[in-house]
């Protein structure tokens, strides 16, 4: 299969059967609002069939898993719990949550390892008990190309562990703060910015300096454009989209909502090198994530077979 460093071929995807929007995360995610609409669950189920639908034909690879679950109401964002790396490693990821912690599932690692080139798995979910919390690539946006990984400094984002699983992972930490405009730390970095392989989607002014200025000349060393969005933007989830490989070349993900707040020059410049696939998941959204969150990208090698 045709893989890209950056923009991964394949991914994993959860279909909700009991999607709510989480109680438990209510406090510290400013994008979610309460879950009042009865039929939300038959419509997260929708909104993902179509989403994964929609992948395929642009050429993705989709692993579809089912929760038929009623006590994960977040399952539905597998990128938190864990990631793949293109050297064979899968890491598990200590979540803030009681009840994300439920979504740890031994059945989808195994059925990576069953197509996968899987070296190890290592797994950090223990470091709860130290009230330590690393979530996945919300906390963690990296760029596979320069072995940099972005972390914004939250409650859900320890730097003592970003540090830890850089280490292992050969990535470089790039730590910093983020604030929303009521000057509330960005819940995860996958909020607010967004590596693609030409270009970042980034809100530079929920960046304090000199921080800002730290993380432009990472950009600028990398070679890639700087989009930047505003305060509103992020709200309708403009950086939570992720780069995927199709079949005729490069894709960048996002919401409907998040697409129809981009201006026509940011796509534009988006779409020189990738071209837009926008999903429709409002009903997702309403838990406080959107596109990003629902992909767990595999920069795993896939096993050959005859």
């Amino acid at each position: 299969m045709r893989n890209s460093v950056q923009a991964p071929a394949a991914v994993v995807m959860v279909r909700p059967h009991h999607f709510c929007s989480n109680p438990q995360t209510m406090r510290d995610n400013a994008y979610q609002t309460s879950d009042s609409h009865h039929d939300a669950k038959q419509q997260a189920y929708a909104e993902v069939s179509a989403a994964a639908s929609q992948l395929e034909r642009h050429g993705v690879l989709v692993h579809l898993f089912e929760d038929e679950q009623q006590a994960t109401p977040d399952s539905v964002f597998p990128n938190n719990w864990f990631s793949t790396h293109a050297d064979g490693r899968v890491i598990i990821y200590p979540m803030f949550a009681h009840n994300r912690r439920l979504e740890y599932r031994p059945d989808i690692i195994e059925s990576l390892k069953a197509e996968y080139q899987v070296t190890e798995v290592v797994d950090y979910s223990g470091w709860v008990q130290q009230q330590l919390f690393l979530e996945g690539t919300g906390s963690l946006v990296i760029d596979h190309l320069n072995r940099l990984a972005f972390a914004a400094v939250s409650k859900r984002t320890s730097p003592a562990l970003v540090s830890t699983v850089c280490q292992q992972l050969n990535l470089t930490p790039v730590i910093f703060n983020a604030f929303d405009q009521q000057g509330v730390a960005v819940y995860h970095t996958n909020v607010m910015m967004c590596v693609a392989s030409q270009f970042v989607l980034i809100c530079l002014q929920m960046v304090p300096e000199p921080e800002r200025t730290e993380l432009l000349a990472y950009f600028q060393q990398s070679g890639r454009e700087v989009i930047d969005l505003s305060y509103q933007q992020i709200q309708s989830f403009c950086a939570n989209a992720i780069e995927l490989t199709g079949s005729h070349g490069p894709l960048l993900v996002l919401s409907e909502t998040a697409s129809n707040a981009l201006t026509a020059k940011q796509i534009q410049r988006i779409e020189q090198s990738a071209r837009l696939v926008p999903i429709q998941v409002p009903t997702i959204e309403s838990a406080g994530g959107s596109a990003r969150c629902m992909i767990a990208g595999i920069h795993l090698s896939p096993k050959h077979s005859a």
